[in-house]
């Protein structure tokens, strides 16, 4: 099953990750989800499809009250992202959606209404949950035409949604990357074929080498953390993509 572990914790600011899962069939694709805590309140990065809603949400109410989630941040359109999104609502009515413009008139066949969404600008916008400001960073074409990563800059966390995504063997209850080297095979074909744009990529990674970095947060796969974080961003700057591979 899946589990909440906290991966960032300073007083009433903290990170959590809900985790892969081990018991989930075969034929799902694995996804992490990450919370962002202030105070009482809480944001939930791309929550999942609406197959895996139940693990999720167990997880998160054996830690926090589900009626204190306000935000949602989708970071693309993908089903594995975002389709749990009426269920989400059922438990918090209000909550809001944030999500690339591109993307508003297509996420709420998953459910919401036009007062559901906050349409995030191509260039990106800084928000602050709760005195705490976050950014949307573009990351367009890395895979969606309408794709946002967000970032912490006070816990130095970047969630990257796909980039930086391994589709793994098997789950080993690890959460963090350890061995570069064994751990980047399972990320190289899923990067070549699923990221569109070569321009788009190198502009991505000369911005966020701008950044303070101390997690590097994907949607799949394990987290990347110290000289690791460099490791990847060199790699996949330097990885053709946009290419079909045997």
């Amino acid at each position: 099953m899946k589990k909440f572990q906290y991966i960032y914790t300073e007083s009433k600011h903290k990170w959590a990750v809900i985790t892969q899962d081990p018991e989930r069939p075969d034929y799902i694709i694995d996804t992490n989800e990450y919370v962002l805590q202030n105070d009482e309140s809480f944001l939930i990065t791309d929550p999942g499809g609406i197959e895996i809603f139940p693990a999720v949400f167990s997880s998160i109410s054996a830690e926090l009250n589900p009626n204190n989630l306000e935000y949602i941040f989708s970071s693309h359109q993908d089903p594995d992202i975002i389709s749990s999104l009426s269920l989400w609502l059922d438990v918090s009515p209000n909550l809001k959606c944030f999500v690339s413009r591109l993307w508003t008139g297509f996420i709420p066949h998953f459910g919401g209404t036009k007062e559901t969404f906050i349409s995030i600008p191509d260039l990106g916008m800084t928000f602050h949950f709760h005195g705490l400001p976050i950014s949307f960073i573009p990351a367009h074409y890395l895979h969606s035409s309408g794709n946002f990563h967000l970032y912490d800059e006070k816990a130095k966390i970047l969630f990257s949604g796909d980039i930086g995504a391994a589709l793994l063997p098997e789950t080993s209850g690890e959460i963090f990357v350890k061995d570069f080297d064994s751990h980047i095979r399972y990320a190289k074909g899923f990067h070549e074929r699923w990221m569109g744009s070569n321009e788009a990529k190198k502009d991505w990674c000369e911005r966020i080498n701008q950044l303070k970095i101390d997690m590097l947060c994907p949607q799949h796969g394990l987290i990347y953390t110290g000289a690791n974080i460099q490791r990847f961003l060199d790699w996949f700057y330097e990885l053709p993509v946009g290419v079909i591979t045997k």
